[in-house]
């Protein structure tokens, strides 16, 4: 039987992907993030990176791996630093302890209308630049960064005005959040996360900063606290998707402009499925009559922001990235005339 040249030239592009695949990925990398694996957002980030293994041909192979898999997770900067881990996708707030710009730009309580808001100031308005600033002396550099949509704040009584949340008894963790719960008259708990549930069943808690919509339904926190603040307006934490520094530097440029358009890609991807997770929670709750959901209206969440803005005054004398950031991100919300 003959053998066209075609089908010869197909043969051996077959068989030179088959070598490529068993001689494995030119770069293989360990990220750690910073959920359970479990939660929806953990198996977004685990799709984007096998969407990268794709885009490259198999020459980028990256392992997610779930929060403390390798290390704890104020832990990650040092072991992406160390080349420990190759990266993390994680909260800078879990950082603060080494400079209070990680707290500040990682999670600047009450910024934010919205996260649309917050990647254009990352992606265009210097965000990303001024994290590199900040993160860079650390032998970490920033590829992209991502975010949640705004978290919820499920509440046993109503909450209609900020004049509302005074005497409230709301958990917080301590931090910028804490403090400006306090300013707006609230009385913060210090509670982890996992004691959410039992301290809104008790009444140690009358409500809770806590996680998005639809994850504080599905850990029944609303048959207990069926006042719903939603869309939330306090806490929206930054997804810093950081690589070593050495080894980023070292990349082709082809491999970089891949990596940083599919991980900007992954953060409105990211958003946008689990908005979809919450709208689909809140249908549900406005059709079960005794959960009330709320959206605070724009005057009220000015008025949030305006507290806020006193307290990122606080964190801004600390040093000087501190002032950098907050001269960076209050100069972008008064030109969206959001502050």
């Amino acid at each position: 039987m003959t053998i066209t040249l075609s089908l010869k030239i197909g043969i051996i592009l077959i068989l030179g992907a088959f070598a490529l695949n068993a001689q494995g990925a030119e770069y293989e990398w360990k990220f750690q993030a910073s959920e359970t694996s479990g939660e929806p957002s953990f198996k977004i980030k685990q799709e984007w990176a096998d969407n990268i293994e794709v885009m490259t041909n198999g020459r980028v192979a990256i392992e997610v791996m779930p929060i403390n898999a390798v290390v704890g997770p104020t832990e990650t900067l040092q072991a992406v630093s160390a080349g420990i881990l190759q990266g993390h996708m994680t909260d800078p707030s879990y950082f603060s302890g080494q400079n209070p710009a990680f707290g500040m730009l990682g999670n600047l309580v009450g910024a934010w209308q919205n996260p649309y808001d917050f990647l254009e100031y990352m992606k265009y308005a210097g965000g990303e630049g001024l994290y590199n600033e900040l993160v860079e002396p650390y032998g970490v550099h920033l590829i992209s960064a991502a975010t949640f949509p705004l978290e919820s704040v499920p509440s046993t009584v109503e909450i209609k005005t900020i004049e509302d949340f005074e005497g409230l008894k709301i958990r917080a963790p301590q931090g910028m959040v804490y403090n400006i719960f306090e300013r707006i008259g609230a009385t913060p708990v210090n509670l982890p996360g996992s004691e959410v549930y039992t301290g809104l069943e008790k009444g140690v808690i009358d409500a809770a900063d806590s996680t998005v919509l639809s994850n504080n339904d599905a850990q029944g926190l609303h048959q207990f606290a069926p006042y719903p603040l939603y869309p939330g307006f306090h806490s929206m934490p930054m997804i810093a998707v950081s690589i070593n520094k050495q080894i980023w530097d070292g990349l082709p440029q082809d491999l970089q402009v891949t990596l940083k358009t599919a991980f900007d890609r992954m953060s409105y991807d990211l958003i946008a499925r689990l908005k979809a997770q919450d709208l689909e929670t809140l249908a549900k709750l406005e059709n079960d009559p005794d959960v009330h959901p709320y959206d605070l209206p724009p005057e009220e969440r000015r008025k949030f922001r305006q507290a806020a803005e006193k307290e990122w005054q606080e964190w801004a004398g600390r040093n000087d990235m501190t002032q950098k950031i907050y001269d960076s991100t209050t100069g972008f919300l008064r030109s969206r005339d959001l502050l």
